[in-house]
């Protein structure tokens, strides 16, 4: 080895995460791709601003991590992650959001995220975590660790936690007799977010279908 080719040779040796950025907001995604195109030891292969568009993008570019949006148009983050999972996908997923409810931060890590952090993580605590959700390690902002501990020693009871706007107006819908589909094009959303939101309304209810969440609902004052 001649002592010109030794800085090229260790250059190569540097491992290069590469990336998937998935958000609806153009903004976003520029601000993402200009941060980690900017520090070393990253590559943005591509963008998608949907769950639909993030599979479709997975399975073209085989990025290390991905980092997912949770509330976007359409496909929403937990579905295509769960579908990710479903696939056997060699992407890890990092959530990144500025939603850290239980409702949004439970589905997310129980369909395979790796790890979740809030949008106003520093720059280089977002790096840190992509490196070390390449490596399949965990990796939780405070505010969502705290609340997973909480979840796992206070399991929730039903109607412990309250309806989400966006599900409120799913079982408003629900209680008028509108089908799923009729509810994803009022809504303009799919119509597996629509059977997300319902899984999510059973269980925060603790109903078995949707006669006995409407039951529930009107029940408590939740429909009136």
């Amino acid at each position: 080895m001649t002592p010109d080719a030794a800085p090229d040779e260790a250059a190569e040796a540097v491992p290069v995460i590469t990336l998937l950025v998935v958000d609806d907001h153009p903004v976003v995604r520029d601000g993402l791709r200009g941060m980690f195109e900017s520090a070393p030891g990253f590559r943005v292969l591509g963008e998608a601003a949907d769950g639909a568009a993030a599979l479709r993008r997975a399975a073209e570019l085989d990025p290390d991590v991905i980092l997912m949006d949770l509330r976007m148009p359409g496909t929403g983050g937990v579905e295509a992650i769960r579908e990710l999972t479903r696939r056997g996908a060699r992407a890890r997923v990092l959530v990144l959001t500025t939603y850290d409810t239980d409702s949004d931060t439970l589905p997310a890590i129980e369909a395979g995220a790796t790890g979740y952090l809030l949008k106003d993580a520093p720059r280089e605590e977002l790096f840190t975590a992509v490196r070390a959700a390449a490596e399949g390690r965990s990796v939780l902002s405070p505010a969502v660790a705290s609340r997973l501990v909480s979840a796992v020693r206070a399991p929730r009871t039903p109607g412990a936690e309250p309806l989400s706007a966006r599900e409120r107006e799913v079982l408003a819908l629900v209680a008028r007799g509108t089908s799923n589909r009729e509810i994803a094009r009022e809504l303009f959303i799919s119509e597996a977010t629509v059977k997300t939101h319902l899984t999510h309304i059973f269980a925060k209810l603790g109903a078995k279908d949707r006669a006995a969440a409407v039951a529930t609902a009107y029940d408590r004052g939740i429909l009136g």
